[in-house]
């Protein structure tokens, strides 16, 4: 899960990479939730009115969701389904028939808007037969106006991956691989539920490799029993392959899931705390930059596509359960899909792909981009925050110098101190609106 996969996307708050938009309710609601408690004086006064918006939109981005998997991991919170317990198979042609049809529907809000980039998340996207991917490409290219320099990520579960299918998604146009590794280690991969080996995994490196010039591995650390040696292990492995983006992300216990309800013995707090911080010194002695809350990566490797997630930038999100944020004349909008396949299939016989529908009010812009944008490491220019949200920088001033004055923030950019990335939760809670 890269992914954006993100390096996007589910093993608890640091797992926003691949589509973290998902969880922006339930993260707000929790830091929320976690401010109240703590009967900290609210410290955004929301009174400011919307300054004019910028002439030119964001940039736009695309992320399509494909919802099955061979098997869903105990740790997932991921809107994915085995595909095992589909009696006819995973469909494949009817999920690219519905997601042309969504984007069809969806084409009057993006018209003339150039998109840069493009995610395939899930599940398992490495599932797809190569002549369904195809047409899926063959159909965004013909009704969309794609940057020269396009990026395509498709995330891979090295449990699925084989030469000949990865020759033919790059021949298909994919330009990036995220694979989502987790540990070269047969025992720990064994404890949370992953369908490959360590051998498989090593394999499904080499294999990337060879057919991609941009390859991504997703790593987990903390996993139940794992000591830190053996956390580091994994990465010098994956810097020996000689990969150069990586996202490195804490298992955490998600709400729902198998190991919510039946909890694995993980490592404590300290222990895992040591992990992060011995992965970002190692990660930083091999000329890694650690750009993102959990994302590394050589100079010029960074994920395109992730990067527009972080500045807040808009995309449009197609399949079961997708997510989407566009700026139209009438304000910023979030978008949900059905969630449920077989609902979301359903749509081209009613017409009707989305679940819910809202514009962003003033009130909440503040703490949704700061949510995003705080998690660059070196932050982002203060004028971005007028140019993405249209809100004038003094609806935020108040907050600012309250960030500021506890020592979470930058002095002169939106950008989180060492201290406030360490509490990323409570640099977060000063911008929630009362």
């Amino acid at each position: 899960m890269d992914s954006e996969k993100s390096e996007t996307q589910g093993y608890g708050t640091i797992i926003w990479l691949r589509q973290f938009q998902p969880k922006i309710q339930g993260q707000m609601t929790k830091v929320r939730n976690q401010k109240n408690q703590r009967r900290e004086a609210p410290g955004t006064g929301l009174s400011a009115i919307l300054r004019p918006p910028s002439s030119e939109p964001p940039p736009l981005a695309l992320y399509v969701h494909f919802p099955w998997c061979v098997r869903k991991c105990p740790y997932c919170d991921f809107n994915s389904h085995a595909a095992s317990g589909i009696p006819d198979g995973i469909p494949f042609a009817p999920w690219v028939d519905a997601v042309i049809a969504d984007l069809d529907a969806a084409l009057p809000q993006i018209q003339g808007r150039h998109i840069p980039s493009l995610f395939i998340g899930g599940g398992t996207p490495s599932l797809l037969p190569a002549a369904a991917l195809d047409r899926l490409l063959d159909a965004l290219r013909t009704r969309l106006t794609l940057t020269p320099d396009f990026e395509i990520t498709l995330e891979a579960n090295p449990g699925t991956v084989e030469a000949a299918r990865l020759r033919a998604y790059r021949a298909a146009g994919i330009t990036r691989l995220s694979l989502g590794i987790q540990s070269f280690a047969s025992p720990l991969l064994a404890r949370i539920g992953r369908i490959h080996d360590g051998n498989e995994a090593r394999r499904a490196v080499e294999l990337a490799l060879a057919h991609f010039a941009c390859v991504n591995l997703d790593l987990m650390y903390a996993l139940p029993g794992q000591n830190l040696d053996e956390a580091l292990a994994d990465v010098d492995m994956a810097i020996d392959f000689g990969v150069t983006h990586l996202s490195c992300y804490q298992l955490t216990l998600e709400p729902n899931t198998p190991f919510a309800h039946n909890p694995p013995p993980l490592p404590g707090d300290d222990l895992a705390a040591d992990m992060q911080d011995a992965i970002e010194a190692r990660l930083a002695a091999a000329d890694f930059i650690h750009y993102e809350t959990s994302a590394f990566s050589h100079a010029g490797q960074e994920c395109r596509h992730n990067l527009n997630y972080w500045t807040f930038g808009d995309y449009l999100g197609l399949g079961p359960g997708a997510h989407g944020k566009l700026s139209l004349p009438t304000g910023i909008v979030r978008e949900m899909r059905h969630k449920h396949p077989t609902r979301y299939l359903d749509g081209v016989a009613r017409g009707d792909f989305i679940h819910t529908r809202h514009i962003v009010s003033a009130a909440d812009l503040p703490f949704e981009f700061m949510m995003n944008a705080l998690r660059l490491i070196h932050g982002v220019p203060v004028e971005l925050f007028g140019e993405r949200t249209g809100l004038g920088l003094s609806v935020i001033t108040p907050a600012l110098t309250a960030a500021r004055r506890r020592g979470l923030l930058h002095p002169t950019r939106l950008q989180a101190s060492a201290l406030g990335q360490r509490f990323l939760n409570d640099l977060l809670q000063i911008f929630l609106p009362d």
